[in-house]
């Protein structure tokens, strides 16, 4: 009768490390949504032209870029744990200097260091919550970086809603400097966190890392096997087992450049182009986008009051939130495959009916037409809901969990560095963009890329449910090694042949 009690107390240890690890999310959340609509006050304040009211939405991409580029290797040096804090600090820091800013280039220092931070966020939290959770609920565990990063861009739309009615001089600063409050709280709460096992492991405490394991698994015997294969990973005897051993192999990441880019074993190279893959067309669904400019595409689709666009755009935050904790549920149940395909068909209707939507309004925009603007609104936030139930959360869930222990914090980098770059150049293009082909033709154009997506997704992606974060190079290896299996037998077969027509082999 002991397992039950036992596994209850480890599924909540696990569950508290990975909620602790993933507020780290909440920074670039609330980040990307409060600048959606303090942009609107920014740009009547500060007198900005629509280039610059781009570069300030699109730029925060691309310092992200910056900060989880650098977080690979700072996470195998210092670890997951002081990386996160090391990104609080950060954050903090950036946003105190958005909230004083006195003219658009403060305001740009600003935001060039909380996007440093936030880049620090969005690489490592799923890291760490992919390497602590067990293997039967790592879906369900790994998927709440995602849900913070909405919980954030709720926040961030509220403050929105709150502050709107300040004077200009100083609502905007309040939205953007009590963005400082959350990095407090995440950088204090951290420390009650342990340390990934598998970092432990890779630094030879075997100790630490065995009592972490005893805590996150599920039962002793699976503690014992992700211990067993972890150090099998490493390079670590298995006979070993003193508190502290020495590492044979690589400690802080040195050499995986060129294991992952210049020589890179074909099961490697699978595992690359589905995590790079993944996260290049989540950003090119448009999501960004959506994200950013919510009250602009609400003024297109026809709502004009300040209020009435920030009340919209706090529908889609709530819309956004509601479907990534749905998503958290199904995702060990139903498995990543199914979700992310459903998904993707979803997003693909809701971009063809917004885009046929706003077409309409933009032709007739002398015309206050109801009918297409509450479909508009609609699919809207049925995009959000369909984002939201699988490529949203499956994105953060998939690509730390198919990248392999040694290769894993850089190989994230790589992944959410193709994420930033497009999410930056779509944010500094969109007004351009619409501007060019139109608000509708833009909507055409993202739903044309999600359906490539929705082909890359079915053809390069293999299920993962249930399995351990060890397996996944030999499930991306399994067409090479049915293809040398398969060639293997038929050498033997033909050997076997000429061996029976001479009477000899």
């Amino acid at each position: 009768m002991e397992p039950v009690p036992e596994k209850h107390r480890r599924n909540k240890y696990a569950f508290a490390c990975t909620m602790l690890a993933s507020l780290a999310s909440i920074l670039l959340g609330y980040d990307f949504g409060v600048m959606s609509g303090a942009v609107l006050f920014i740009k009547e304040d500060l007198k900005l032209d629509d280039t610059k009211v781009e570069v300030l939405m699109g730029i925060l991409s691309f310092y992200c870029l910056i900060g989880s580029a650098a977080a690979g290797r700072t996470s195998d040096w210092i670890g997951r744990r002081y990386t996160i804090v090391f990104a609080a600090v950060i954050f903090f820091f950036g946003a105190l200097i958005m909230g004083f800013a006195t003219n658009f280039a403060f305001l740009m220092v600003g935001r060039f260091v909380a996007g440093i931070g936030a880049g620090y966020a969005l690489m490592i939290a799923p890291v760490y919550t992919a390497e602590v959770a067990p293997a039967s609920t790592r879906g369900f565990l790994t998927s709440f970086p995602e849900v913070f990063i909405n919980g954030g861009i709720l926040l961030g739309y509220v403050s929105n809603f709150a502050f709107a009615g300040l004077p200009n001089h100083i609502n905007w600063r309040l939205m953007l400097g009590v963005g400082a409050i959350p990095s407090v709280f995440l950088a204090i709460s951290v420390l009650a966190m342990p340390e990934s096992p598998r970092w432990l492991i890779m630094q030879g405490r075997l100790g630490e890392a065995k009592r972490v394991l005893d805590k996150t698994s599920e039962s002793r015997e699976e503690a014992e096997i992700r211990l067993s294969e972890i150090k099998e990973i490493v390079g670590i005897p298995q006979h070993c087992t003193d508190d502290t051993v020495p590492i044979p192999t690589r400690s802080h990441g040195e050499g995986v450049w060129k294991e992952l880019l210049i020589r890179p074993s074909p099961s490697v190279r699978r595992i690359l182009i589905a995590a790079v893959g993944i996260h290049f067309f989540q950003a090119a669904s448009g999501v960004s986008v959506v994200v950013l400019y919510s009250p602009t595409i609400f003024q297109k689709a026809g709502i004009k009051s300040k209020n009435g666009l920030l009340g919209a755009t706090v529908a889609v935050g709530v819309t956004k939130t509601i479907f990534i904790l749905v998503a958290t549920f199904l995702v060990d149940r139903f498995g990543r495959r199914p979700l992310l395909l459903t998904s993707t068909m979803g997003m693909i209707i809701s971009l063809l009916g917004l885009g046929t939507g706003l077409t309409i309004i933009d032709h007739n925009s002398d015309k206050k037409l109801v009918g297409p603007i509450a479909v508009s609104i609609m699919f809207v936030l049925t995009f959000i809901a369909s984002f939201s139930i699988g490529l949203g959360p499956i994105t953060w869930v998939y690509s730390p969990e198919v990248i392999p222990l040694r290769l894993r914090a850089q190989g994230m980098s790589l992944a959410v560095g193709a994420n930033c770059v497009t999410s930056g150049v779509l944010g500094m293009t969109f007004i351009s963009l619409y501007k060019a082909m139109t608000i509708g033709g833009t909507f055409f154009m993202f739903a044309g890329l999600v359906m490539v997506s929705g082909i890359f997704f079915y053809i390069f992606l293999p299920e993962t449910q249930g399995r351990t974060l060890e397996e996944m190079e030999t499930i991306f290896g399994k067409k090479e090694d049915e293809k040398s299996h398969g060639q293997l037998q038929l050498g033997a077969a033909a050997t076997l042949s000429i061996g029976n027509g001479n009477g000899k082999v």
